[in-house]
């Protein structure tokens, strides 16, 4: 009697093995679906990428024509000669005279102060003129082009020369200095402020124009919140930059620090200066440290 032997799953004759056959190694014939497929396009290499290093040559040869010395006059012997006269002052400089610190308080008090009022009245009058430079708070063009190039005339003056015109106008003091200190700060706040508002998103002023608001209504209600993250940034880093201006303004006579500055400079006292270099360190430290705090609460 023959008996029958039922076929085992693959084998020759019998049913095909689910998902196709493995060849030699383990790999899938055409059970898996991919024969006839075409291989894989490789993408080609984006276009453009010599203009970094053209850009990196461009800079690299202008900055070898500037210091040649026909351009500004670079003289490498020159430094190899005197190195030593900026060693020593140097070197003093990293000795200060801390005997000398009680003649730095009342100035030091008077910068701060400086700094502080300028800036508070520099950032009251930044904030409406920041408006009137956006486009999206200010439609008329020909007021928005007005303000703005008001503001290109003011920020092309240095504070420096400010404070000395003005010293002139009002007088040796701690005045001339917060003047020319206001007029730096609304150049600086405008400018930031209105390119911020520039590239926010105007749908919100859109809607509103489109619900019968007019512009004031719109500016105070709408652009006003969103612009104040910005506006607070910018006002507290004027305020650092506001320290270590009125030091230097006094120079010309404005106030602050900047009169010590150059009556230890004058005489060659470099110890001393570096005490007053010190003080001005630890102040900016400080604020800046006070700015990141209030940042954080308000922004």
């Amino acid at each position: 009697m023959k008996t029958t032997q039922t076929p085992r799953p693959g084998a020759a004759g019998g049913m095909p093995a689910a998902g196709g056959a493995q060849g030699a190694g383990g790999t899938r014939t055409a059970g898996d679906g991919t024969a006839g497929r075409p291989p894989l396009a490789v993408p080609p290499r984006p276009a453009g990428r010599w203009k970094p290093w053209a850009a990196l040559a461009v800079v690299l040869v202008l900055t070898a024509a500037t210091l040649s010395p026909w351009a500004i006059g670079f003289d490498a012997d020159a430094i190899a000669r005197n190195w030593r006269n900026g060693a020593d002052r140097i070197v003093r400089l990293f000795s200060p005279d801390w005997s000398f610190f009680p003649r730095t308080v009342e100035p030091m008090l008077e910068t701060l102060q400086m700094a502080v009022v300028a800036t508070v009245v520099g950032a009251a009058v930044a904030l409406p003129v920041s408006m009137w430079a956006a486009r999206p708070t200010n439609p008329d063009r020909w007021t928005r082009g007005a303000v703005r190039l008001a503001l290109n005339v003011v920020r092309a003056v240095p504070e420096l020369l400010y404070a000395a015109v003005l010293v002139a106008m009002v007088g040796v003091g701690a005045l001339p200095g917060v003047i020319a200190l206001v007029l730096f700060n609304v150049g600086i706040v405008v400018k930031m402020v209105s390119e911020t508002i520039d590239g926010s998103d105007r749908g919100p002023l859109e809607a509103g124009r489109a619900a019968g608001g007019t512009q004031t209504q719109i500016n105070r209600t709408i652009a006003l919140p969103d612009m104040l993250p910005s506006f607070v940034n910018q006002t507290l880093y004027v305020l650092e930059l506001n320290v270590r201006a009125s030091s230097v303004l006094g120079l010309v006579g404005a106030g602050g620090l900047g009169l010590l500055v150059d009556a230890v400079r004058t005489y060659y006292r470099y110890d001393q200066l570096s005490l007053i270099i010190l003080e001005i360190l630890v102040a900016v430290l400080v604020i800046d440290l006070v700015s990141s705090i209030v940042r954080r609460r308000l922004v």
